[in-house]
């Protein structure tokens, strides 16, 4: 016999503490992407996933209108989990990303120099060693109607290997540990679009592109790159460290 689907929500039950964290974490990452000028009114969305559940923006709800009470969680398979709103026309490729990766938040934004990149080239050229933190050259992935599960497919092929991609005649789509972290990525993602199309635009001239190789080089520095780890209690700090 068919199990019996799982009873909703309690609305008037107190909510996880890690819930609400994450929740309210969600709203000023998604109310960030609006003060940065990535995207406009409400397009865009970013998720978070707090265990087997997924916090989303809802569909068509300006971020500085959501409160505690909105919070909106879905099942990996798409199962309202908590809240009363419709989620995000995007939430397939959102769940595909979790499905795939293992990915704790994504962003997803209409950033402008992004955008403009994504119907000019099939690739984002090496313009800035930076494409090594995103896993290396940014792709971009065919155009598909939003919300769709074609778009899903697509999105995961550009990720492959990959942190982020651009979406044809779309936008962006980052996704990282953290919120911070696929926030991060996105941001760094529209700058190195403006670089491009900027070095680009001058009459005449052509930009200088970094080669694979080098790329390769970059990931490699990368990974001892910022703060050591801090000795355990009892050991001394290690000396001689280069120079940032």
């Amino acid at each position: 016999m068919p199990s019996a689907p799982s009873p909703a929500p309690d609305p008037s039950l107190p909510l996880p503490e890690p819930l609400a964290r994450a929740w309210a974490d969600l709203v000023a990452t998604a109310r960030r992407t609006v003060a940065d000028g990535l995207v406009v009114g409400t397009s865009g969305n970013v998720s978070v996933r707090v265990g087997d559940l997924v916090l989303v923006t809802p569909s068509g709800v300006p971020y500085d209108r959501l409160t505690a009470a909105d919070l909106l969680a879905v099942t990996l398979d798409g199962r309202r989990a908590h809240g009363t709103l419709a989620p995000t026309s995007e939430l397939p490729f959102h769940l595909d990303v979790y499905r795939t990766t293992s990915a704790r938040a994504v962003v997803h934004t209409h950033a402008v120099h992004a955008t403009a990149v994504s119907t000019l080239v099939d690739e984002l050229p090496l313009i800035h060693y930076m494409a090594a933190a995103l896993g290396g050259p940014v792709r971009v992935a065919p155009y598909a109607p939003y919300g769709t599960e074609e778009l899903a497919a697509h999105t995961r092929a550009a990720l492959e290997g990959r942190s982020a991609c651009l979406l044809r005649n779309h936008g962006t789509l980052a996704h990282g540990d953290t919120l911070d972290q696929a926030y991060d990525r996105t941001a760094q993602l529209e700058w190195m679009c403006r670089v491009w199309l900027t070095a680009s635009s001058v009459p005449g001239r052509t930009p200088t592109l970094l080669t694979e190789a080098q790329l390769a080089d970059v990931a490699t520095r990368l990974r001892t790159y910022g703060q050591p780890a801090a000795p355990p209690d009892g050991a001394e700090a290690p000396a001689n460290l280069p120079d940032a």
